[in-house]
């Protein structure tokens, strides 16, 4: 019988999890990633880093499994921002990890000028480096 499979790319490391169709953990990978701290209230990730994570758990589950795989769910950091090359699909920079703070000041002059019922009404977030 088939499993389906989570894929979580967290804040700290990445996670493939195989259920079977009762909802019961048939395999489980993990595997943690870098966490850089350039300065003070900055944290970033390597994108890059993460993708051969996510590579690595896919293949030693893939390993452990002895069914097919019908579904793959996927879910990550949502807030974390990373900017890639179009042409290449390399990205030009770490990955600003949603825990970082480099914006503190931005985001309360946009909060000051009002602009925090636009965010929440177009993104259902407060503002929050």
């Amino acid at each position: 019988m088939a499993v389906v499979v989570a894929l979580d790319a967290g804040t700290t490391g990445v996670r493939a999890i195989a259920f079977d169709h009762a909802g019961q953990v048939v395999a489980s990978t993990y595997r943690e990633f870098t966490q850089h701290f350039p300065r003070p209230g900055w944290v970033e990730h390597d994108a890059t880093e993460i993708w051969d994570r996510l590579q690595d758990v896919m293949g030693e589950l893939r390993d452990l499994l002895d069914e097919p795989v019908a579904a793959i769910g996927i879910t990550d950091q949502r807030e974390t921002t990373v900017v890639w090359d179009r042409r290449t699909g390399q990205p030009l920079h770490h990955a600003i990890v949603w825990q970082d703070r480099r914006t503190a000041a931005h985001c309360d002059r946009l909060r000051d000028a009002g602009h925090l019922p636009l965010v929440r009404d177009r993104t259902g977030l407060v503002l929050d480096p």
